[in-house]
């Protein structure tokens, strides 16, 4: 990999408490994306002439539809009165060369070449399977810790951690706030010993690990580097993710603490920290999965995702970041669907658009910060818990769309989530689904296979389109952060998630075993999380503080929360905090003194 450039020096200063809004810095107006393409289209009509139409040139496919196929459908109409994407768009019967937009071939380009509609890499899969990671993390780090090697012995590839709501919310195991929260969606990770734990025996030198942790991710980030230094591992070598993505969290998911502005602060500091100590780090995880988890269309996923992605590098510029000391290393996010076609283009959609973005909004002259690089997780929002067995299918399509799409990572949802979490054997049948497309299905052997099918550009074409429309939606309101202060991101989700409600209570999107093809289902065998681990892990966090050395801890934390107040980058003063054996609650709550919570702004 090419050295990462050392980031320039700070051009400004920030404001150093939520209400400083009105001293930011004004947002430049944009320019305006070239128009995505679009298939072709008749002339405007001239006002000042009146002249005979010309009659509509006819093609192909056109003359197939109004002849063989309208003559069918009126002797035996078709099962629906429409077919639609999950976005609106309307499907055509068949498509043909003359539904999609002129210079195809310049928006396709070859894998590894910009636009990267194609993909990333030259050679894709044909070089290496995608990195297979299996979501995982529940009650101690000691039980996390077993399910991470299980699955490393397994075959899984990469690590993927969930942290329990505490952790995520910036509060200690034995916080009042916790109480009954402690070890249930995720692993509780309250210090540097936690984190030691949930390593132990793994190779940090050697495997990636993801960790899906927003509001506290310096923290955890840093917890991460002292356990690895601790390990021998050089933070050089460490290679991962942190989601790091706040502006989703506002919008569409709720596991935020400080207001926006303190936020992105947190998120830039975290960009030059990274790109001058951890080049190999994937600084934020731009995230559009939780955006369609709440009911977004594929549309709203790809163009919200990327109006987030612009905050950020629109944020690290104001810092005096150079985009292509950073852009890099962000990488993003995305749901698989059911509708397998609509989310291979809309892969490949995302990855054109963000393409376009780097080089024309920001002048970015570095190849690598125009790719857009992703990992997937199949939609826990379309698994059932009427007939469980069913997800198997549903999780083998959505990852098969991932894949034909061209993902870089991916996690694959066990049957049995629409119950709780997964056991060991629903986990175990979700990374064989993986490996099973990988190595028997043939789509991993060659590059963008479906590249080229006039239905699939079609569909990439479109959304592209009313992407790009959304995007500028978003600029004229003066960027996200006021688009979500304003409650329009909000209320497009609610909308959204409105109508695929309806379409299923009316019966219009079938859902197996939900409003048809009912049957009486079997019981499930659901994993639980003992509860005396909270009293345990309560009972550990207790003994870490009672052993530690307290001055030098407070001292710690003081640093941080004077860091606060001022400009200088937290994540060095974060970590000798996590040296000195402060706690996540405790370094959480030295900035919330500061920064003070968010209040969400309810849309009704």
């Amino acid at each position: 990999m090419a050295k990462q450039k050392t980031p320039a020096p700070r051009k400004t200063a920030r404001p150093t408490r939520p209400a400083a809004r009105k001293s930011a810095p004004r947002r430049k107006t944009p320019p305006k994306l070239n128009p995505a393409p679009q298939a072709k289209r008749p002339a405007p009509k001239r006002k000042t002439v009146q002249r005979k139409k010309p009659a509509p040139r006819s093609t192909p496919t056109a003359a197939w539809r109004s002849g063989p196929y309208a003559k069918a459908v009126s002797k035996a109409p078709e099962r629906k009165k429409s077919f639609r994407t999950t976005s609106g768009g309307t499907l055509q019967p068949v498509y043909g060369p003359d539904d999609v937009a002129p210079a195809l071939g310049a928006r396709l380009g070859f894998p590894g070449e910009s636009p990267f509609t194609r993909g990333v890499q030259p050679t894709m899969y044909r070089g290496r399977f995608w990195t297979m990671r299996q979501y995982a993390g529940f009650g101690t780090a000691e039980e996390s810790n077993k399910r991470y090697r299980y699955l490393l012995q397994s075959g899984q590839t990469g690590l993927s951690v969930a942290f329990d709501l505490p952790t995520q919310m910036g509060r200690d195991s034995d916080h009042p706030r916790a109480l009954g929260e402690v070890g249930k969606v995720g692993v509780a990770i309250d210090s540097i010993d936690d984190m030691s734990t949930l390593l132990d025996q793994i190779p940090l030198g050697k495997v990636s690990t993801s960790m899906t942790i927003n509001s506290t991710a310096s923290i955890l980030l840093a917890f991460y580097q002292a356990v690895a230094e601790r390990q021998g591992v050089a933070a050089a070598d460490l290679q991962g993710t942190i989601q790091n993505d706040i502006l989703k969290e506002y919008a569409a998911r709720g596991t935020y603490v400080y207001p926006p502005r303190p936020s992105i602060r947190i998120i830039t500091d975290i960009f030059a920290y990274t790109a001058k100590y951890l080049p190999k780090w994937n600084p934020i995880s731009i995230s559009g999965y939780h955006i369609r988890e709440a009911g977004s269309t594929a549309v709203q996923e790809v163009a919200f995702t990327l109006a987030d992605g612009i905050s950020y590098v629109e944020a690290a510029e104001r810092a005096g970041l150079d985009v292509d000391a950073f852009a890099g290393r962000l990488s993003f996010f995305f749901n698989a669907h059911n509708n397998v076609l609509e989310e291979v283009a809309k892969f490949r959609a995302a990855r054109r658009l963000w393409a376009r973005i780097m080089k024309e909004r920001f002048k970015a002259k570095d190849p690598r910060s125009w790719m857009l690089r992703f990992h997937t997780q199949t939609a826990g929002s379309m698994l059932t818990a009427q007939q469980p067995e069913n997800n198997v299918v549903r999780v083998t399509l959505q990852a098969l769309s991932a894949v034909l799409g061209g993902t870089q990572s991916l996690h694959t949802n066990s049957r049995d989530e629409a119950l709780g979490l997964p056991t060991e054997s629903s986990a175990l049948l979700a990374l064989r689904t993986q490996q099973i497309i990988a190595n028997e299905s043939g789509v991993a052997d060659i590059i963008d296979p479906l590249g080229g099918s006039w239905a699939i550009e079609a569909m990439t074409d479109e959304i592209e389109g009313k992407a790009v429309e959304y995007i500028e939606k978003i600029d004229a309101m003066g960027g996200m952060v006021e688009a979500i202060d304003k409650g329009f991101v909000q209320r497009e989700i609610q909308d959204a998630a409105y109508a695929w409600q309806r379409q299923v209570e009316d019966k219009e999107h079938v859902v197996v075993g939900v409003n048809a093809y009912k049957t009486a289902d079997p019981p499930v065998t659901v994993m639980r999380v003992d509860p005396a681990l909270e009293a345990a892990q309560v009972a550990r966090l207790k003994a870490f503080r009672a052993a530690r050395d307290g001055t030098a801890a407070k001292q710690a934390i003081d640093a941080v929360r004077a860091g606060a107040r001022g400009t200088d980058n937290l994540m060095p003063l974060i970590l000798a905090a996590a040296k000195a054996h402060a706690t996540l609650g405790e370094i959480s709550d030295a900035m919330r003194d500061v920064f003070g919570e968010y209040r969400e702004t309810v849309v009704v």
